[in-house]
């Protein structure tokens, strides 16, 4: 797996990848989302890097495809090594943030897009309560 500096925009744009594409159901409409969301500006990225990451994790997975062809969307190995590559509290933040933002902007927050939320929460010694009082206006 294509490693990333520590709290780097491209380690922060890889999970949330990660969190896009964790269900199967890759909208490139979230992509647009990103923009409305200010994603790019937030995580100091152009689009064009944004879609870079976005390609390398893709051939990420594809590499980790079994013998069979079969793809591991939710491994909690790889899953664990995205998280911990953000370790600086404000970024974890941030991230946590977008990523329930994306995953609502679908209006359609799946089983698995929920259960990867919750675990980078968790890891991250985060609640939703912390999302808020960081982001409340």
């Amino acid at each position: 797996m294509k490693k990333y500096a520590n709290n780097s925009a491209e380690a922060m744009a890889r999970i949330l990848v990660m969190q896009m594409m964790c269900d199967g159901n890759f909208d490139p409409a979230e992509i647009d989302e990103l923009e409305h969301l200010r994603v790019y500006e937030a995580l100091d990225i152009t689009r064009k890097g944004f879609i870079t990451v976005l390609q390398d994790y893709c051939n990420d997975l594809s590499d980790d495809a079994s013998e069979d062809g079969n793809i591991r969307l939710v491994d909690a190995e790889r899953i664990d090594q995205l998280l911990d590559s953000v370790d600086d509290g404000r970024k974890r933040l941030m991230v946590a943030a977008i990523a329930l933002g994306i995953a609502r902007s679908d209006n359609d927050f799946s089983d698995v897009e929920l259960v990867v939320f919750r675990h980078m929460l968790k890891r991250w010694h985060l609640t939703l309560e912390d999302l808020q009082s960081a982001f409340a206006d």
